[in-house]
């Protein structure tokens, strides 16, 4: 029988050490929130894959649109010979994605790709060669999308020079505000300050774009004011400049509503997703307004295997599946008992210095001294490795990683849920 000792040693073997892995184990099997290991040990999964299994691993309907899309045919190159899910994907996300205007929708094959096809058409249409971003932000790892991200170790360190015209400004992270304040009496200095970095940074005329995730995702889950996104909207519009909801890692109902930008009552002029999109195929989408979508010309966006017919008929199964199962219900729930539960370790463990979250998508950020906020990194590390070898699955997130976010599939148990 092969062993995870065995498979990791040739994993060192044969693949090099750039592609990180968590935990020292190998997926024999995934069902729901479970995945069993090739030594036969069941572990409760609170990574998801990173976020791409909200609907839960290998879901019956996702696997039984993939099998009969099988039998018909796997590629085509949608620019060669194009196919109905592609359109019918197309429709579905023009239909359910925040904004009443007229939209159109385009596929790729991951969240960097996305981001960075936003980011061309935000160019075209504007004529501007600028973008701002976020500290503590995440948006991938090919050239542009690394560029945008803002940690430095692992993910930029050493892959210098980074893409030009790429500005950055402090994120809404109440717990560690950049400006010294507090909500509300703050009153969202942080999003006004756009204003003042158009004086200090790039001049408003120069920017094409403003990408911003709802909710950072591999920056510790920070969720803003409620306010926070109606004024950067504000401000953008009447400086002509593109809104881009990075809603990779917070959309399809991780936050208990299907966009996370419909907590704050705000409609990007374009949305990127990714991750649960596909039920863990490789799909990613740019859905925004119709004349912003339609500005760059036909040759100017596109990919071999973007859109691939499988992936957009998992996805539709996947749509499907939000509206059978009341997914959407269960993620406020599940956030609920999350929450709950960590409120109580803030209550008796001094290490835990925040707790925070929109729905189901809930973190602890973890410090050695609750005063200076010092970063419990050594500790969260050790934490993660503790939790697994007790049988659950866990990741860190945040600049420092110090900060435990749980991203289990949303169709966990009740009885899961609490052993985990």
């Amino acid at each position: 029988m092969k062993t995870n000792e065995l498979l990791l040693k040739e994993r060192n073997r044969q693949v090099p050490q750039g592609p990180f892995n968590v935990h020292p184990i190998f997926a024999e099997r995934a069902k729901g929130a479970i995945i069993v290991d090739v030594e036969g040990k069941e572990y409760i999964d609170f990574a998801g894959g990173i976020g791409v299994n909200n609907i839960g691993h290998c879901d019956e309907e996702v696997i039984k649109a993939v099998q009969d899309q099988l039998q018909k045919y796997i590629h085509t190159c949608f620019h060669v010979v194009m196919y109905e899910p592609y359109i019918e994907l197309a429709k579905r996300l023009n239909e359910i994605t925040p904004g009443k205007f007229p939209k159109k929708t385009m596929f790729a094959n991951s969240g960097a790709e996305a981001v960075e096809n936003a980011i061309k058409i935000a160019r075209h249409a504007t004529g501007r060669p600028a973008t701002i971003a976020f500290e503590d932000a995440f948006h991938g790892r090919t050239l542009l999308a690394l560029s945008l991200t803002s940690k430095m170790k692992p993910y930029k360190f050493g892959f210098a020079p980074y893409a030009p015209e790429i500005y950055r400004m402090p994120y809404a992270y109440c717990y560690r505000c950049a400006f010294g304040l507090e909500y509300p009496s703050c009153e969202i200095r942080c999003a006004y300050f756009l204003r003042e970095f158009f004086n200090t940074h790039i001049s408003a005329e120069h920017v094409a774009a403003l990408i911003v995730e709802p909710v950072l995702g591999e920056g510790g889950f920070v969720v803003p004011p409620k306010e926070y996104f109606k004024i950067l909207k504000k401000i953008c519009e009447e400086n002509g400049i593109v809104l881009i909801a990075d809603e990779v890692q917070t959309g399809f109902g991780r936050t208990a509503k299907m966009f996370a930008m419909e907590h704050y009552e705000v409609e990007p002029d374009l949305i990127v997703m990714a991750k649960s999109i596909a039920g863990g195929l490789p799909l990613s989408a740019i859905t925004g307004k119709a004349e912003l979508m339609d500005h760059p010309q036909v040759g100017g966006l596109g990919g071999t295997y973007a859109g691939n017919p499988l992936a957009c008929r998992a996805a539709l199964a996947v749509l499907d599946q939000f509206e059978k199962k009341a997914i959407l219900q269960r993620a406020e729930r599940i956030g609920k008992m999350v929450f709950e539960r960590f409120k109580q370790f803030y209550e008796r463990f001094p290490v835990v210095g925040d707790v925070r979250g929109l729905g189901a998508m809930v973190a602890m950020e973890l410090v050695v001294d609750r005063k200076t906020k010092e970063p419990a990194t050594d500790f969260t590390k050790r934490l993660v490795n503790r939790c697994r070898e007790k049988g659950l699955l866990m990741i860190s997130a945040g600049t420092h990683s110090n900060i435990i976010r749980p991203l289990m599939p949303l169709v966990i148990t009740d009885e899961q849920l609490e052993r985990g």
